[in-house]
């Protein structure tokens, strides 16, 4: 069922059916987040979505064929005609029209300009007069150039590439994000799977002193008041356990319904003990995380906009000019194959010309508008590069200081055990007294805590140093995640 997962089999004699429980490390939890819960599924499709958003930019200057038409258009009505001495008529029309245009364009991003290539042709049967008409153009070019004009291919084809790069870098930033979650719940679930087999421990060995207590007691051996306060412990041992219960299966839902276990599978998580401890060079942190991380695209990408935005505000508030020009063969005949003989040729050239002349300095404050707005994003994105840098940094020397915590944690946890299991002994020879006792389970259950957390504070800061750099330091290497729905939605 699950890829890397160790099995156990716990069976009590008296069973019939062996129980089979998975025992999860932290690695076997993170493997299952990212690789089937529904949040990764989530960042699968988002990554998608971008992916053919970029193939849908990459096709959008590709030569573009279409054929257009108007099959057919029938009129048949009273119109008014203009007569050569400038009365006019009225006359009744019928007629049948039929069209037909195949072109072929081609947009040109770097200079703004629209060319194409057609050829087209149509048919007019006049009923009145019962005749047919034919006429067309065998061939014509022609061009669109904006003169002076805000050119949002030039500047689609800049950023459109930093949005897919950004795409990708923040898909493997988000799936080191779900690592990272998964990583949080993996140590809470620990944390209470701890807390209740300490409870377990502790309700063991309350009964154990209790049973000795009873024993003493009809020996005459130990006071009531000591006898007393050894029942209460198994009372509270009792009480913490099923309140360890609880929160246990709590967690347990909790954890299975993030990485995709089912409900009813049973589970047991593994203290991460084999921990390779390294140092993490700050400025080699720094120069991935720059190389790695979307915000670096993200950063260039903000300042193009505001540049863009600028120009954009500066074009739209002065003089508009469309050069266009067209050239081609044209005719009309009687029949539909002469039009293709002896064409006469047709030429258009047209400017046309648009100057604002009183806007009550509507412009001039648009344009005003668009350099503060890019002053600011300069100013915004200077601030969060300095941000950025100092975060990895920070993360960089913390992670360095939780190497040693982690060290004396370990050790701390090791000698508060010893001293539990030798308390115990001590007490159950009747050398110490139930409080001593209690002092030391409360030493041995806040020593494994603190162990606990120093395993959790140092893996989520691995984890979180990943997040900041994509970048993996134990193996030396960029972190790089195939995307299995990409691969098959591009066909590949």
């Amino acid at each position: 069922m699950f890829h890397g997962v160790v099995l156990a089999q716990d069976q009590k004699p008296d069973e019939e059916v062996t129980k089979i429980k998975f025992n999860l490390s932290l690695h076997n939890v993170v493997e299952l987040a990212i690789g089937q819960s529904s949040a990764v599924k989530y960042v699968q499709n988002t990554n998608v979505n971008y992916f053919w958003r970029w193939k849908n930019f990459q096709k959008t200057f590709l030569p573009n064929l279409v054929v257009s038409g108007t099959l057919p258009n029938f009129n048949q009505s009273t119109i008014p005609v203009t007569q050569p001495d400038g009365s006019i008529e009225f006359k009744e029309v019928s007629n049948l029209m039929a069209s037909a245009n195949l072109s072929l364009n081609q947009s040109i991003p770097l200079t703004g300009t629209y060319i194409y290539a057609s050829t087209s042709a149509s048919r007019v049967q006049d009923y009145y007069k019962k005749q047919t008409n034919f006429s067309g153009n065998p061939i014509s070019f022609g061009f669109y150039q904006p003169i002076f004009a805000y050119n949002w291919m030039k500047w689609s084809k800049k950023t459109e590439p930093m949005i897919y790069n950004e795409a990708q870098k923040n898909f493997i930033q988000s799936i080191e994000g779900i690592a990272y979650t998964a990583t949080l719940r993996f140590f809470n679930y620990l944390r209470i799977q701890t807390d209740y087999k300490l409870a377990e421990s502790a309700l063991k060995n309350s009964n154990d002193n209790l049973r000795i207590a009873k024993t003493k007691q009809k020996l005459g051996q130990i006071s009531e008041n000591d006898f007393s306060r050894i029942e209460l412990s198994v009372l509270n041992a009792q009480k913490a356990l099923n309140s360890a219960g609880m929160a246990l299966k709590n967690s347990d839902f909790e954890l299975k319904s993030y990485v995709g276990i089912d409900q009813n599978q049973d589970i047991e998580l593994q203290m991460p003990l084999n921990i390779t401890l390294f140092d993490i060079d700050s400025k080699k942190a720094l120069a991935e995380a720059k190389i790695n991380r979307p915000e670096a695209v993200n950063f260039e990408r903000r300042l193009i906009n505001a540049d863009r935005d600028l120009t954009a505000a500066k074009r739209a508030t002065g003089l508009a000019a469309t050069l266009s020009g067209s050239y081609g063969l044209s005719n009309s005949a009687d029949y539909m194959a002469q039009i293709y003989k002896s064409p006469n040729r047709s030429q258009v050239l047209q400017l046309t010309v648009s100057i604002p002349i009183l806007d009550w300095g509507r412009a001039a404050s648009a344009v005003k508008m668009a350099e503060s707005q890019r002053d600011l994003a300069q100013f915004d994105v200077q601030k969060a590069k300095e941000d950025f840098d100092r975060s990895v940094i920070v993360q960089v020397e913390q992670f360095s200081l939780l190497k040693g915590q982690l060290v004396t944690a370990k050790e701390a946890d090791r000698v508060a055990e010893n001293g539990y299991k030798i308390a115990l002994k001590r007490f159950q020879n009747g050398e110490i007294s139930i409080t001593d006792l209690n002092i030391a389970l409360a030493e041995r259950e806040s020593a494994k805590r603190d162990y606990i957390g120093s395993l959790s504070t140092y893996w989520l800061a691995y984890y979180n140093l990943r997040i900041l750099t994509l970048y993996d330091f134990e193996i030396d290497q960029k972190i790089k995640y195939d995307n299995p729905m990409l691969l098959k939605g591009s066909g590949k």
